[in-house]
């Protein structure tokens, strides 16, 4: 395991519509953004706000390349990002204490958030098809490049940290600055990892390590449910 700091590229917000900053997801274009009563996009190039839909919005946000997932309480809302309409319902795994939801291999990953773990569900049923086990808050999830990775916010401490999604062996652990929580996550499947800043009302990209060829082998191995 390999701990730094976080390195900061660049800090979004706060925005004045937003009370504060949960969900983050990014659909290729935009890092889209949950707060509260609604889902906003975000233009990363301008840093501006392009539009907004009108929905409970009050955790984790994820993008299957076509639709938008939101936490609503203790639900997962599938939208339509052009239409803003709520398209199924499926039961969220936490029963209303989940955090951080992600996109991968045709499931969803959602962190169940005072309980420290992460789920992978079933995003037609909302049926759990296996756990994993965290040491820490777990406060957003994403994935990117193959790789599983989620933030913890815990007292004055917070970190994005890479995970191995067969175990929860911790691989990497970035550590944000004294008074950054984080509260949301999200990846541009590149070098940047998206995360919210909950009441501060920002959103703050944080540089994603370089990899060397080896590394991360059984992070990138492909993920079969196996139960929960």
């Amino acid at each position: 395991m390999t701990r730094s700091a976080a390195k900061i590229i660049r800090e979004y917000g706060p925005f004045p519509a937003a009370g504060g900053v949960h969900g983050v997801a990014f659909d290729g274009e935009h890092v889209w953004f949950a707060s509260g009563d609604r889902l906003n996009a975000l233009d990363p190039e301008s840093g501006k706000t392009v539009r907004s839909i009108d929905v409970a919005a009050h955790a984790g946000t994820a993008f299957d390349g076509r639709h938008l997932f939101q936490i609503s309480e203790d639900r997962i809302q599938k939208i339509d990002p052009k239409t803003g309409r709520v398209l199924a319902t499926i039961p969220a795994p936490g029963g209303g204490g989940d955090s951080g939801l992600a996109w991968a291999e045709g499931t969803l990953w959602v962190g169940q958030h005072r309980g420290r773990k992460i789920h992978q569900i079933d995003p037609e049923t909302g049926a759990v098809l296996r756990t994993i086990e965290s040491d820490r808050f777990v406060t957003g999830v994403t994935w990117i490049d193959g790789e599983l990775w989620h933030g913890t916010w815990e007292g004055e401490e917070s970190e994005v940290r890479q995970i191995d999604p067969r175990t929860g062996e911790v691989l990497e652990r970035l550590d944000m600055p004294p008074g950054m929580g984080v509260t949301g996550l999200g990846a541009d499947g590149g070098d940047q990892l998206f995360c919210g800043g909950g009441k501060s009302g920002k959103i703050r990209a944080v540089r994603r390590p370089k990899r060397a060829p080896a590394r991360g082998s059984s992070a990138r191995a492909s993920v079969k449910p196996t139960g929960k």
